[in-house]
């Protein structure tokens, strides 16, 4: 393939984001109001980690009877962010080719690469359904 898509061609760019110290029920409000399933946790502009909504349904998996206001009030009376959040993170620079994220993705194992820019900064995400976009695109 001649034109090799870059990761500027096909992330997102600025994506929403949660700060240390952000309650935990903000980012599950996020997950139940807008049509996504991760989100990085930054310190400034550097991504620490990253949270999916898979993390959050293992926090509640055993709560019974609840409504939305006592969940959330249970995920900020027993856990912090920092609980729930992956720190082992996968990115890659800005200036790379996708291929360096759907290599990432192939194994099945996480569904989201950061993009990060010269400085160590988040400049994006992309996502399996960013990629499944782009094959159709393509196709």
């Amino acid at each position: 393939m001649k034109n090799r898509p870059k990761m500027l061609d096909v992330m997102t760019p600025e994506p929403i984001t949660v700060h240390l110290g952000q309650p935990l029920s903000d980012v599950y409000r996020l997950f139940k109001e807008l049509p996504f399933h991760h989100v990085p946790v930054v310190d400034g502009k550097r991504p620490v980690g990253m949270i999916s909504a898979t993390d959050i349904l293992r926090l509640v998996y055993d709560v019974d009877g609840h409504d939305e206001q006592m969940l959330r009030s249970y995920l900020d009376h027993q856990f912090t962010l920092e609980d729930a959040m992956t720190t082992d993170l996968v990115s890659v620079s800005s200036d790379q080719a996708v291929r360096a994220a759907a290599d990432l993705m192939a194994s099945g194992e996480i569904h989201s690469v950061l993009i990060t820019d010269a400085l160590g900064e988040l400049a994006g995400i992309v996502t399996s359904t960013d990629l499944i976009r782009l094959l159709q695109e393509m196709l």
